[in-house]
């Protein structure tokens, strides 16, 4: 697995805490170079089964710029020809729009889409959060309602997987806007739908706002509504839960997330990206100017045995399937039950968990509650 970040967007969201900032053309020919050089020295040859591109938003690059980023990786590791390549987009930066202000170019913009499945792209991921266009605007999205619907209608041409994310508990949203966007959902009939209740994180617009209390975020009860009312009604339309936070059509989950949830190994390039060997967990320097100039990995952590078998839990747990006491037995030559027994045990009494012969799994209230289930077990 293969994880290459780009932090560059058009616009800051106000919701964003991730690793991302407005760049100049120069700065991301540098970053570009950066990437390639550290993919280059850290290339082993090893088997590649899915590839992502996040961010940042990856499609603010040039085709040319992605070629080489892709070109450096299959001249430095064996990718499987079947393997999943996903590119993360915003639906403002893959149509044509006209945006002065943000200099979005808007001709030849299905050029850029062909271009993308050409360079080996078949998974593409389109953030568009909501639907409505005055949330759109609340939230900081440089894109419009129309926009995203016509980018995923674009997409489809060029990509049978098409992903997309849709968040809930915004400011002034209610379950109206929520059964428009699912609504939507079922006529444009994408692949894969991930869904993100909005978090205040620091050093976000939003947080400022909050912390002044003027940020009209939907009460608790309200937001629970909305979690119930697309997590039942995805699975009504034919999408299949199978992580708590994401839905899929037959054969189209994503491979490279359920990577992550299963303990794959994976490189991530990049500033700011994480790493995993299967023992110790390494991240860049999250800078960019810093990355560009000099990348030095820091090692975050030695995977202990006792951490590896909490991850395996918490992190497994995330998937509808759950875990199994047999894979765990036959990774760590110990009986689940005998390290996590009163754990599996409490949550099960409190109708969190099931236990069904090998596989230990939440129930359906347990995946509304699963952060407080996982702290659990963190022995």
């Amino acid at each position: 697995m293969i994880y290459i970040h780009i932090p560059f967007c058009l616009r800051k969201c106000n919701y964003c805490a991730f690793n991302s900032k407005i760049g100049n053309e120069a700065e991301k020919i540098s970053y570009v170079d950066a990437l390639i050089e550290e993919i280059i020295s850290r290339g082993d040859g090893s088997e590649v089964e899915t590839i992502y591109f996040g961010g940042g938003t990856p499609t603010t690059l040039t085709l040319a710029q992605l070629e080489k980023i892709l070109h450096a990786v299959e001249e430095n590791f064996h990718v499987d020809e079947r393997a999943e390549i996903t590119i993360e987009a915003n639906p403002g930066t893959v149509i044509s729009i006209r945006n002065e202000e943000l200099g979005i170019r808007n001709e030849l913009v299905p050029n850029y889409l062909c271009g993308l499945k050409d360079l080996g792209f078949n998974r593409i991921s389109l953030g568009v959060q909501s639907f409505d266009d005055a949330l759109l605007k609340i939230i900081g999205r440089i894109h419009t309602s129309r926009a995203a619907i016509d980018s995923i209608t674009l997409a489809k041409n060029f990509f049978a997987n098409v992903s997309v994310d849709l968040m809930y508990g915004l400011p002034n949203q209610n379950l109206n806007h929520l059964r428009r966007d699912l609504e939507l959902i079922k006529n444009l009939d994408v692949a894969h739908v991930s869904i993100y209740g909005l978090e205040i994180e620091p050093d976000t617009k939003f947080f400022e706002l909050y912390n002044n209390n003027q940020l009209p975020l939907p009460d608790d009860d309200t937001c629970a509504d909305m979690y119930d009312f697309i997590t039942e009604t995805l699975p009504a339309i034919g999408y299949r839960r199978y992580e708590i936070s994401n839905f899929a059509k037959n054969n189209f989950e994503s491979r490279h997330n359920i990577g992550y949830w299963t303990g794959k190994k994976y490189f991530g390039f990049g500033a700011g990206a994480h790493s995993f060997d299967g023992k110790l967990r390494t991240s860049n320097v999250r800078d960019v100017a810093t990355y560009i100039k000099a990348n030095v990995p820091i090692v975050e952590e030695i995977v202990t045995r006792q951490a590896a078998m909490e991850e395996f839990c918490f992190l497994g747990l995330r998937m509808i399937d759950g875990i199994s006491a047999k894979k765990f037995y036959d990774k760590f030559d110990e009986k689940i039950f005998d390290i996590f027994g009163g754990v599996i045990k409490k949550n099960h009494q409190l109708g969190l968990l099931e236990v069904d012969g090998d596989k230990i799994f939440l129930s359906k209230r347990g995946l509304a509650l699963g952060n407080e289930i996982f702290a659990d077990f963190l022995l």
